[in-house]
This record gives structure tokens, sequence and C-alpha cells, in this order.
């Protein structure tokens, strides 16, 4: 294979994966970021997110020097052949995506250009963000340089982001010319997958209507359960029932207390706020988003029922990221959840295998505890908020003797009911049949 020269800028979540794998198929990849801290812990051999096999491929590339940080653009861009924006579109008020970030580094990247170059979009952009980098490029860059602009969406997911990396089900690529496919088969070509070439417009619409649609059928499956508790009917039975056809699949198709995340809740907004600026209302996608907002709220209901009061109450929550493998907090249904129930009079007792040092900037008045029997001793309740494998196998006759009423809420459907039921808790689930006891 020919090794390429890449430069990748951003190193958050989706840049440093970006970085680390590309090195690990072979090409000499430097990553950007204005974070100095951020720089400095990576070249010391430090990862500032949590996940799984990160470490050691970043470790295995700097050491064959195949990997380098930089806070230098132009240190970066010396040898480029590709450049990746990978930059963070965070959501604004009205659901729109911030693509400020994104607008700056494509200024940056067309002051430093110095030969032909992709400038690729990895970043999660709306549909038109490639003419609008193409015309930050042509306004700052030099008339003389020329550049393509490729659309390349990311399909990581937190907790499993190098295998996706690694082993994809297909790559997407956008782009304006024969030239620009040809370089990214090049560079994606030690991955043995299917790559999907589009144009620009039709690969950024691709990543926001992929989330869009799964983030539905969570959705989907959270209506479901609601119905299912007021009708007696088991959603895991219906939801594995559909899940058979293989049209509909079991995937994502899970009852529970929502999705959260840095993608889907943005995504769907941004999505919903891109269709309506092209006059299309994309009625499916508000409801989506309501039905998780309530999704979530669940776990309060239903303390309240189980409890009768609350204030006064202690609760132990099992999980605070968003979902197992991950330290990321953003838009955990865990964070909303505490705090409602801390604003109608509860302690909180609070228990995650890597989140809690996280936790501790979000969430005030938490007694963060070393295990999760640490975290029973004495509540009134647990509520299970994700689904670490940790709390699979927990020993729950001892946790149901550490509690003060043998509560149980599992916010995931992670345990049998007919089990727990039998070993004298109040079990609820969502959207499954309570099984009565003796």
């Amino acid at each position: 294979m020919n090794s390429k020269h890449v430069a990748v800028v951003g190193s958050g979540y989706v840049g440093l994966v970006t970085g680390a794998c590309l090195a690990e198929i072979g090409h000499r990849v430097t990553c950007v970021d204005a974070d100095r801290a951020k720089i400095q812990m990576l070249k010391k051999g430090e990862i500032p997110i949590y996940e799984p096999g990160l470490p050691e491929v970043v470790a295995a590339n700097r050491k064959a020097k195949r990997l380098q940080f930089t806070t230098r653009l132009e240190d970066a861009m010396k040898h480029a052949e590709y450049v990746f924006i990978a930059v963070n579109t965070p959501p604004l008020p009205n659901g729109e995506a911030d693509l400020s970030y994104v607008e700056t580094v494509a200024r940056q990247v067309g002051r430093v250009l110095r030969r032909y170059t992709v400038v690729i979009d990895k970043s999660t952009v709306p549909v038109n963000t490639g003419d609008k980098v193409r015309q930050t490029l042509l306004l700052h860059g030099k008339k003389e340089i020329p550049f393509d602009v490729v659309s390349n969406p990311e399909f990581l997911r937190e907790g499993t982001a190098v295998r996706d990396f690694m082993k994809p089900d297909r790559i997407v690529v956008g782009v304006e010319s024969r030239k620009a496919e040809t370089m990214m088969r090049e560079l994606y070509s030690p991955l043995k997958c299917p790559v999907i070439v589009t144009d620009i417009k039709s690969a950024e619409l691709i990543k926001h209507a992929s989330n869009s649609f799964l983030a539905t059928k969570i959705s989907f499956a959270n209506a479901l359960a609601a119905l299912c508790d007021r009708v007696g009917a088991d959603v895991s039975l219906v939801t594995a029932g559909m899940g058979a056809d293989p049209r509909i699949g079991t995937s994502f198709l899970r009852a529970g207390l929502g999705y959260g995340g840095s993608c889907f809740p943005k995504d769907v907004s941004a999505f919903i706020h891109m269709a309506e600026k092209e006059g299309v209302d994309f009625k499916i996608l508000r409801a989506v988003r309501e039905v998780n907002d309530h999704a979530r709220m669940w776990a309060v209901d239903r303390l309240k029922k189980a409890l009768w009061n609350l204030r006064d109450k202690t609760i132990a929550v099992w999980g605070l990221a968003f979902k197992p493998e991950t330290d990321d907090l953003r838009n955990a249904p865990a964070l909303d959840i505490i705090q409602r129930l801390q604003s109608e009079g509860c302690r909180v007792n609070a228990y995650d295998p890597v989140a809690m040092v996280k936790a501790r900037g979000h969430l005030k008045n938490v007694r963060y505890c070393r295990t999760p029997y640490d975290a029973a001793r004495g509540a009134d309740a647990i509520l299970l908020c994700t689904e670490w494998k940790e709390f699979r196998d927990v020993d729950l006759q001892k946790v149901k003797a550490l509690l003060r009423t043998p509560v149980f809420l599992d916010g995931r459907n992670l345990y049998d009911p007919a089990h727990v039921a039998a070993l004298g808790f109040q079990y609820h689930s969502v959207g499954r049949v309570a099984p009565s006891v003796g």
C-alpha cells in the first residue's frame, strides 16, 4: 500500500479515533488541536476520552512514528495530501448545528494550502456545508492552488469506535471530481469494504438520515412500551416478534430510558431544523424527540408510584454514562433524571464504572460510591440507568439485604423480571409485565 500523508484537525472523539486508525492502516497522520493541554496529554501518551482499544492503537502508532500531535496547523499541512475537518458541531439554542468551528478550520486550511489537497468534512454537518467550505477555501486560499472538497461522514459508535473504523460495513464519500474519488478509494483501500460514492449533498444527508432513523426506532419502541404498560403486554416479546422480520430487525428496537450521547439528540434536532429551512415539516422527527424526552421521565413517575412520596428518600442510581463502554455524559438520561429527583427532595447515591470523574462536574450534592453495593446501602430504591456488564453480574440477594425497601427500577430491561421478583424485589421495567410474587 502507498502510505499517505494525512492531517486531522480536531482531536476530540471523532478526530482522535480517525487519526489513530488511519495510522493503524499504514498512513502517516498528524492530529491538530488548538487545545494545548489536550495535545500535551496526547504527547505524553494519555488519552483524554474513554474508548476501549484506543490507547493501544495510539501507543503503537506513536511508537511506529506514524502518528503525531501538534497545535500548529502549518506543521501538519507541510506534507499533507488529505486534511480532515473533525471539529465539534454543537447545537445552537434553536437546534441548528453550530458550524463556526468548521468555518474557522476551513479558513485556516485555505491560508496554508500549498499543493493540491483533498479537504474532507468528517464532522457531522447539515447539507450544503460542503459548498460553504469550498467558498471559504476559495476566499482565503491562493487562487492557483487546487483542492477538492469531500464529504466523508463517520459512523463510529462510542464504546466500539476502533472496531467500527477498522471493520466498517460501508464507507460513504461525497465527491465532486474523479480525482477526489480515486484519492479517497486509495486512502481507505486497506479496509476492504464497500465504498459508496455519491455527490457531496447526498453524503451529508446520509449521516443525519441514518442517525435520525435509528433514533426513530428507539422512540418507536418506547412509545410501544407505554402501550404495553397499559394493556398488560410485554414489549420485549412484541419487539422480538417484530424484529424477526428481516425488513425490521431487532437492532435499536429496545425500550428503555431513551437515547442520549453526542449524536442522536443533536442530529435529530439539526435534521428537523435543516428540513424546516427548506420548507419541509419533518413531523415524525419532532415526535421522535418528544417521545425520547418523555421516556427518561418514566423513572421519576414510577418511583413516585412505588415510594408514594419522594421527599427525603434515597435513590441508588446505577450508571451515569449515556451508554456502556464510554464515559460520555452528553445528554445522558441519568443526568436529567437525577436533577429531577433532587428537585423532588431526593438524596442520590450514584455509581458508574468509568463516568464518575466527569459526573462531578455536572452533578452536585450526589454521593459518589465505590461499588454498586455501596450505592444500594440504605437506599429506598435502585434505578438502573446504564446497562454496564458489571450490573448484570451483581449479587442481587446481597443488594436486597442492603436496601431499606426492596424497590428496583430497571430502566434498560437488563434483568429477567421473574428472577428479580422471585428474590423479593418490587421490580419495575419498561413496558414489561410486572410479575406477582407468592
